[in-house]
């Protein structure tokens, strides 16, 4: 059960702790990619190229919402693995019991809020007419999903920072499966479509919601009652102080992103076939990457609560090895077999095939050799936010918005679309920049602070 999970951070290698952490995160987000491949793929071959414009169209949306979820809840995460650290239960369930009643608040705006600004937003971000029904009939039944979304996102939070990996990824290997069935049944065996993948998508996250739950339930650290739904001012500050921020944050950058999407509809159905094509990869790319930053997050949040500050450097330094390692594979394998992986999104007139996978390869190649900046990125962000810095990366990701939107809208102008395939390389670079010199100066003043026996590595 889960209270056999949980694990402390504290204690042993760090490079052991943040793979063997890493591991199970990765197969979930191998299986959490399902959700949108699956998705892509069944939509693609089943309906045709125009459907598959529709989901492109649909997904720069789409990740800004789940982004502010994933932020907002990541963000509450990183106090309660301080507070796991420190072996403080009675402020921990206290903290678990205002995370909850927050994020019921954001979920209900959110849900709400999303349904007024599809179709506004769709139009504003350039979507072709052919492709915008689509669109909008996607989005709205996934937003009608987003409780089910916070819900997961936040359960799977508070397992994470109490060292369980491994919950989460049986949860998502649940949903996942029962997406894949789903999609076939409704997109193949009913004929819905578009609609039949988004229906799919929102029960299958409602599954896994609750298989979180049902294990959060068995944690012994965690027994809150009523008393703790209602957290006291100061508490509410110190969770928005954190989640905010790292809302905030994936918001600017889903802001970029929808900009570049927007250049992207402008080029025509094919180059945004293509791109959407890629794009589903994208999540591939940067699966090792996002659960590396989940596994630094709780380890430095947990060390820095039990005081061991030489730990967190030793760890953030084998975290940069095999970081860099898992990047340079993950790259080399996208570039000697990506063309068959995007075969599986593309089908139709031969010709039309033929120029999306043009488009798509060129800019699978481009991303999969500078792979390794963006997992720098994920390791020096998750140590900051461990550390309990959570402006830097919004800044950061201010950053990565102001650098997408120059080279998409500036660049061509001098270079046509091709500098268009740019714009994700050169945000992972700004954004890695300022991230890496803030982790080494923020880490320099934890340990001036810090008394001399806790600076050396334990």
């Amino acid at each position: 059960m889960a209270r056999q999970r949980i694990q402390s951070m504290t204690e042993g290698s760090p490079t052991r702790l943040l793979v063997f952490f890493a591991l199970p995160l990765m197969l979930g987000n191998v299986f959490q990619q399902l959700y949108t491949v699956v998705d892509t793929a069944v939509v693609g071959q089943v309906v045709g190229v125009g459907a598959l414009a529709s989901l492109g169209a649909a997904d720069s949306p789409n990740w800004g919402v789940l982004g502010m979820i994933q932020g907002l809840t990541q963000g509450f995460s990183i106090l309660m693995a301080q507070r796991f650290g420190a072996r403080d239960y009675e402020k921990l369930s206290k903290t678990v019991g205002g995370s909850v009643t927050l994020s019921v608040i954001f979920a209900l705006f959110l849900a709400a809020a999303s349904q007024l600004w599809t179709v506004p937003l769709l139009r504003l971000l350039n979507t072709p007419e052919d492709v915008l029904p689509g669109a909008v009939l996607y989005l709205r039944i996934v937003y009608g999903g987003i409780p089910a979304i916070m819900a997961y996102n936040l359960l799977a939070a508070i397992l994470r920072a109490l060292g369980d990996a491994k919950t989460p990824l049986y949860a998502i290997v649940v949903a996942a499966l029962m997406n894949v069935g789903l999609d076939l049944l409704f997109v193949m065996g009913f004929g819905w479509g578009i609609a039949g993948a988004a229906i799919a998508t929102v029960i299958s996250q409602v599954a896994s919601a609750v298989y979180c739950f049902v294990n959060v339930r068995n944690i012994q650290a965690v027994r809150f009652g009523r008393e703790d739904l209602r957290p006291d001012r100061r508490l509410t500050f110190s969770l928005l102080r954190l989640g905010f921020p790292t809302a905030l944050q994936n918001a600017i950058i889903a802001v970029g992103s929808m900009v570049v999407q927007s250049v992207i509809n402008g080029f025509g159905m094919l180059f945004l076939a293509g791109f959407t094509a890629t794009n589903k990869l994208y999540g591939v790319l940067e699966i090792a990457a996002t659960s590396y930053g989940f596994a630094v997050t709780s380890y430095v949040g947990q060390n820095l609560g039990a005081g061991f500050i030489g730990r967190i450097k030793k760890g953030m330094r084998s975290a940069v090895v095999v970081a860099m390692a898992t990047a340079a594979v993950i790259g080399a394998a996208m570039l000697l077999f990506g063309r068959l992986i995007l075969g599986l999104f593309i089908s139709g007139d031969p010709a039309e095939v033929e120029a999306t996978m043009e488009i798509a390869f060129h800019y699978l190649s481009i991303m999969a050799v500078c792979l390794p900046i963006l997992y720098l990125l994920y390791i020096y962000r998750s140590g900051l936010m461990g550390l309990g810095d959570t402006v830097v990366p919004m800044i950061s990701g201010a950053a990565e918005m102001v650098v997408r939107i120059g080279v998409v809208i500036l660049l061509p102008l001098l270079f046509g679309r091709e500098a268009v395939y740019y714009a994700e390389v050169g945000a992972w670079t700004a954004a890695a920049l300022i991230l890496a010199c803030a982790y080494y100066l923020r880490i320099k003043k934890v340990s001036l602070r810090a008394e001399p026996e806790v600076v050396r590595n334990r």
